[in-house]
């Protein structure tokens, strides 16, 4: 009777042992071997970060023990993916693959083109699960989205996998272990190392106790404090980059949240964030979507009118200001202050910083769409590449926003007090004056002690250079073949939801797909 194969576990976003497909269906086949391969070409990529490495290292501390308690080793490979696939080959003979499926950076999909090829050549199963309502092989959403709503559901809606009790380990694993879980956070592996003194925690067990302080407090002032960047961290969940590593899974998420709805039903407050929250759920996965049915949209500007505008040299003025938090913009540069401190920022100020970048400076959404990326500890790039071309108004299908940052400041931090938080320089002044320090008259410079272009920068007219844009983009997307283009956008890439019958003759027609989900509008920083 032939042995069966060795059950190879490939974990990459998807940290935990609960809710995991590949790992229960492994477990169930035959002797199981979960590998983690840290490849070096993903984690040089321009979009990667020493805080990207660092939650995934806590995560893998946290997987490595969660495996240990079912008799499974985790073997972390420092190494190609494809490099470990022939040596397991070569060292056991006949194995299997499991992993889940991934919409990630171009670096990812090229990764496991080789992969799939690998598997063909060597007749290796390769058995993807999916963890995301995303569609493999989705050529259009015109007409599919009612189905594409089902598949979503489906998925959601279905039993979670439970951990397994116990598995047997594959003989011989230590052949492939490379490094202890102990070492995984001092490791430099060739990516940013930009600093972040109050970045979140990774691993399964923060990831719960976030969310059950969520569910059972905090999220009641949710909807509430959405724009806020003070208030969306306290009462925002946070959770978005466990969902960005997979050490919570979406459908555990989903099926939690709705009971929670159920218990709260009576109480409006609970209700009106719950229901707010669940709708950032399903639009993370359109998001995602995006991505995988257009992968070019991480490197080239969507509408094609729209290509070859604003400035793309990376040693720019205004674009290492920006980078800094020295625009001389308070309200910007206290959000890419606290962005850099702490790896989260909520949606309308990601949306702001995304705005006045390429709107109020007039520069390329590519250069600042990587810088955020590094900076963001809950980079998703499913998320956030499609999110960046609709905040600069590069997709030619969706409404311009443009965020004035001192009615921003004037909305959502009108006591100063997130200015003064991370803009000291500015504290001692007037509240008034936090938001535009330039205007700050004579008499009270003196009497304060400061000098606008000394003490703090003197900012570019970015009104005038935001208009200047907005015009020029409207202008651009307005001839037949760039009309042609963005039809040919909304057929393919957005949502085909109707609106509401009640409210038909006052809608924009096909808007869904302008639903911003940067962050908190969306799960990205939710």
């Amino acid at each position: 009777m032939a042995k069966a194969p060795i059950q190879v576990v490939w974990f990459k976003r998807d940290m935990r042992i609960h809710d995991h497909a590949p790992l229960s269906s492994a477990s169930a086949a035959g002797p199981v071997l979960p590998v983690f391969a840290i490849e070096p070409g993903q984690w040089q990529t321009p979009d990667s970060a020493l805080r990207h490495w660092q939650f995934a290292a806590d995560a893998l501390i946290d997987l490595s023990n969660a495996l240990e308690a079912i008799g499974l080793p985790l073997c972390i490979w420092q190494g190609d993916i494809v490099d470990l696939l022939n040596a397991l080959k070569a060292h056991y003979g006949h194995i299997a693959l499991h992993s889940h499926q991934e919409t990630g950076n171009a670096w990812s999909f090229e990764r496991d083109k080789q992969v799939h090829a690998w598997c063909q050549t060597n007749g290796v199963a390769w058995r993807e699960a999916r963890q995301h309502g995303v569609v493999r092989g989705l050529s259009s959403r015109s007409g599919h989205q009612t189905r594409w709503e089902s598949h979503w559901e489906t998925l959601m809606s279905a039993p979670t996998c439970h951990a397994p009790q116990s598995a047997q380990a594959a003989p011989g694993w230590e052949a492939f272990h490379h490094l202890n879980v102990e070492q995984l956070p001092t490791l430099t592996l060739g990516f940013d190392t930009t600093l972040c003194p109050q970045r979140q925690r990774g691993g399964r067990n923060e990831g719960r106790a976030l969310w059950r302080s969520f569910v059972q407090a905090r999220g009641r002032r949710y909807r509430g404090s959405l724009s806020k960047p003070l208030l969306a961290w306290e009462f925002g969940s946070r959770i978005s980059p466990h969902l960005a590593w997979g050490t919570l899974s979406m459908r555990e998420v989903v099926q939690s949240l709705r009971r929670q709805r159920q218990k709260h039903a009576d109480d409006t407050a609970w209700a009106r964030s719950l229901r707010a929250f669940t709708s950032r759920l399903y639009w993370h996965c359109h998001f995602i979507q995006k991505l995988e049915s257009e992968p070019s949209i991480e490197h080239q500007t969507l509408h094609p009118a729209l290509r070859g505008l604003r400035e793309r040299d990376p040693n720019h003025p205004n674009l290492i200001a920006w980078k800094r938090g020295q625009t001389g913009v308070p309200l910007v540069d206290a959000c890419m202050r606290s962005l850099i401190a702490t790896g989260w920022l909520n949606f309308r100020m990601r949306a702001m910083l995304l705005s006045h970048a390429t709107f109020g400076l007039g520069l390329h959404w590519h250069e600042p769409a990587l810088h955020l990326a590094r900076l963001f500890t809950d980079f998703e790039p499913g998320i956030h590449y499609p999110q960046v071309q609709m905040q600069a108004g590069a997709t030619g299908t969706n409404a311009l926003r443009v965020y004035n940052p001192i009615k921003q400041a004037e909305d959502n931090d009108p006591t100063g007090e997130f200015v003064a938080r991370w803009v000291p320089e500015l504290a001692p002044l007037p509240l008034e004056w936090r938001a535009k320090p330039w205007a700050l008259p004579e008499s009270l410079r003196q009497r304060f002690g400061f000098q606008p272009g000394v003490d703090y920068p003197i900012p570019n007219d970015f009104e005038a250079e935001a208009r200047y844009w907005k015009k020029m983009l409207y202008e651009l997307r307005r001839t037949p073949e760039a009309r042609e283009s963005s039809q040919a956008i909304v057929d393919k890439l957005a949502s085909q939801r109707r609106p509401p019958a009640k409210r038909a003759k006052k809608a924009k027609p096909a808007n869904h797909q302008q639903l911003s989900l940067f962050g908190d509008d969306g799960l990205g920083d939710t």
